[in-house]
């Protein structure tokens, strides 16, 4: 009897401590991952007329060749599927990529295989030839409707730049996500002379915004990319209205905004960092209803892999290109995401 009654208390803590841990997991189900990259001049090797790609050609002084092709694809794919160690990241924003093509290429690499990507791509006016995109795992976010928002400028109306990318769908849970991707225009020329070029763009999104939430005020709104400023700047903080995510009565909030306060970043520029590349939501995923983001910031992943130290050991994204010097890594920017959970 006294076996028995021990052997009973043996396996119920068994059963609770499995219990336990089961609960402790990652649930697929109910996570989802969120990430946007600049990919560094995503390139192939094919001469395309139409595009301005000679920079990125073998004969070019770059010398961009098939095989460094092949190891950038396959660089950024161990880069993507490394950002959540339990499963692939279900949405993921792209900038800096020159056709679908090349996106093909790096959803079907072996590290993205087995996350059978689709694929939202538009090809934008830009005049570097260069355009963003969206990835998506389809079992997971279940695309109803996405269309390119076109950027022009009141002062220089033949000026060419990237579309801001729209993308609406739907989660398992039939939640439905309206997700804007963005490349916003350089600092080229000084912050100061630039800064009037992302404020219009910034203007534009912001009214594409409004017009969602002025017909249902509590939609799941997700902004990403390479908008070329930071937190603080008066496109995302002043024109987008993008506070900080404690901000109690904040429409919208730049989940990237910590990591700014901590004078961290995405981008190294003489040796400061810069939080270039911002996630912002709409205050309705910092609910308790549905999903939400959990913890309430984002992220930029790194590894020592990504890395570039300098002889002082300070530390940078290992990028492809310095001019035309070839350096063999992965981009000049690290990617950032945030979590959504429910």
């Amino acid at each position: 009897m006294k076996h028995f009654l021990k052997l009973t208390i043996f396996v119920t803590l068994v059963f609770v401590l499995f219990a336990s841990c089961s609960e402790s997991k990652y649930k697929n189900k109910r996570n989802l991952t969120i990430a946007f990259y600049n990919v560094e001049n995503l390139f192939d090797t094919v001469d395309n007329p139409h595009k301005n790609d000679n920079e990125f050609l073998p004969a070019s002084k770059k010398r961009w060749s098939e095989k460094r092709y092949k190891k950038k694809i396959g660089d950024l794919a161990k880069v993507l599927s490394s950002i959540n160690e339990n499963e692939l990241p279900e949405i993921i924003g792209l900038c800096e990529v020159e056709n679908r093509a090349v996106v093909a290429d790096l959803v079907n690499s072996k590290p993205l295989k087995n996350g059978k990507y689709k694929i939202i791509h538009y090809e934008s006016p830009d005049f570097r030839g260069i355009d963003c995109a969206l990835i998506y795992r389809p079992n997971e976010f279940k695309v109803l409707t996405s269309f390119p928002i076109r950027v022009k400028f009141r002062d220089k109306p033949n000026y060419t730049t990237r579309d801001i990318l729209y993308v609406k769908g739907k989660t398992k849970n039939r939640e439905i996500l309206h997700i804007f991707v963005n490349h916003w225009p350089s600092r080229i020329g000084g912050l100061a002379k630039s800064e009037p070029r992302r404020v219009e763009v910034a203007t534009l999104l912001k009214s594409k915004i409004d017009s969602i939430l002025t017909s249902a005020p509590k939609a799941n709104i997700i902004v990403m990319g390479d908008m070329n400023d930071e937190p603080s700047n008066k496109s995302l903080a002043k024109i987008l209205g993008a506070q900080k995510p404690e901000s109690v009565n904040a429409e919208l909030v730049n989940l990237m905004y910590p990591v700014h306060e901590n004078k961290l970043g995405s981008y190294l520029y003489r040796g400061n960092w810069n939080m270039l590349d911002n996630l912002v939501v709409s205050k309705s995923l910092l609910d308790n209803k549905g999903f939400r983001c959990t913890p309430e910031k984002g992220f930029v992943f790194h590894k020592t892999w990504m890395e570039y130290k300098n002889k002082k050991g300070e530390i940078s994204p290992n990028r492809t290109y310095g001019g035309p010097n070839y350096y063999g890594g992965i981009s000049d920017h690290f990617p950032v995401y945030f979590m959504l959970k429910r």
